[in-house]
């Protein structure tokens, strides 16, 4: 399927899941990793569906899909190794349950009962940013400690490691984007900035955020820019492969475009039928990341229908583990908020704790049965 928009792209494999050569990047790996990224696509699209569900019944107080975007994830996370260290935004959801966080955990950041406590450190994950665009500049302090630390351009290629920044392209049109790249270009910092351009930043589509293709955006800043189809899980990891490698080495920075699309919402807020046209979705399903590395591995004989059938088996075992764990989660308790604020809260932030909690201590707490049913309505009322 040709796009006159994104002739420039890498493409390894087309959406009718043929290999495709291209001159510059190649994919090494064999037929049994590719099928290694086709589950982790299959159980992260059903974890997100999931999720999805549960926020709508009033489990959860928000979620941001991911929904064809899975190809950019897997590929891009199956590049990085330790001592790499990942940044997420709070949409990365595959590449979360990739490094090793649990699924029902991940659904407590989004239902209200903790901070972030996911125990990814140890995989080099970080946690998930909220604030659009800030995680780019943590990134490239982080990798710049790692300059400091030694970390980079070793002989010995295992010693070396680079960070790795996701975030949209919406994110591009903050400052804080930009000021990252500022300060990577200028200490060539070992980092790779991985965009997901999913065509729309909320209800904006790319069209009016940039009149130019945004990895051309890094040409400016003095260091390489490249676009893949963010839809090809093969072109997504061979490229990541090579930008974290010129990272590791010294060599400074690297802007990846993954171009690809968002089948579902910004978040559950959100109703994308309002900003964008039925035939437009149609016509990235028909690109659809899962499909087109399925069509690949049974046209070669790596898999067969006995192959997926055990992975839906798989994927509907973790649906259920997913719903039964979430609602098995407690409910948040809004005076912990308080204590994960600040180190030492100022004497306002206490007074208003108190305030709370006399608040709270008003009124009768009802039963089991009834608080979910209490917490059901508030979900309702849009209380997160």
């Amino acid at each position: 399927m040709s796009d006159p928009v994104v002739d420039d792209f890498v493409q390894l494999l087309t959406p009718e899941g043929e290999r495709v050569q291209h001159p510059d990047f190649a994919f090494g790996g064999s037929d049994e990793q590719v099928a290694g990224y086709l589950r982790d696509m299959v159980l992260a699209r059903r974890f997100d569906n999931e999720a999805t569900a549960l926020q709508r019944k009033g489990e959860l107080g928000l979620w941001p899909p991911a929904l064809g975007q899975e190809a950019a994830q897997v590929g891009s996370v199956n590049a990085t190794r330790l001592p790499d260290h990942v940044f997420p935004s709070y949409r990365e959801h595959a590449v979360a349950l990739h490094l090793g966080v649990d699924a029902v955990e991940m659904l407590t950041t989004f239902r209200g009962t903790a901070m972030v406590p996911w125990k990814s450190a140890e995989r080099g994950l970080h946690i998930y940013s909220f604030v659009i665009g800030t995680q780019t500049l943590h990134a490239v302090g982080y990798a710049m400690g790692m300059q400091r630390d030694g970390l980079v351009g070793n002989p010995d290629p295992d010693a070396n490691g680079a960070a790795i920044v996701y975030f949209g392209d919406g994110a591009t049109s903050q400052g804080d984007v930009n000021e990252a790249f500022i300060f990577a270009a200028s200490y060539t910092a070992p980092v790779v900035f991985f965009c997901q351009n999913n065509q729309y930043a909320i209800s904006e589509p790319i069209a009016l955020q940039s009149k130019i293709p945004l990895y051309r955006r890094a040409s400016g800043f003095g260091f390489p820019g490249i676009r893949v189809d963010g839809n090809d899980v093969l072109a997504v990891q061979a490229v990541t492969s090579w930008a974290l490698q010129r990272a590791r080495q010294g060599e400074g920075p690297t802007l990846i475009e993954a171009y690809t699309y968002r089948m579902g919402a910004h978040t559950t807020s959100d109703d994308p039928t309002k900003y964008r046209s039925r035939d437009e979705t149609d016509r990235w399903r028909a690109r659809d990341p899962i499909s087109r590395a399925q069509a690949y591995l049974l046209a070669s004989g790596a898999i067969d229908q006995a192959w997926l059938d055990s992975l839906e088996a798989e994927s509907e075992q973790l649906a259920v583990r997913v719903r039964e764990g979430c609602v098995a989660l407690r409910e948040p308790q809004l005076e912990e908020f308080f204590e994960h604020v600040v180190i030492d809260p100022p004497e306002i932030l206490l007074e208003q704790r108190d305030d709370y909690l006399e608040y709270e201590a008003g009124f009768d707490h009802p039963s089991v049965p009834d608080a979910e049913a209490a917490h059901s309505q508030s979900q309702a009322q849009g209380a997160f």
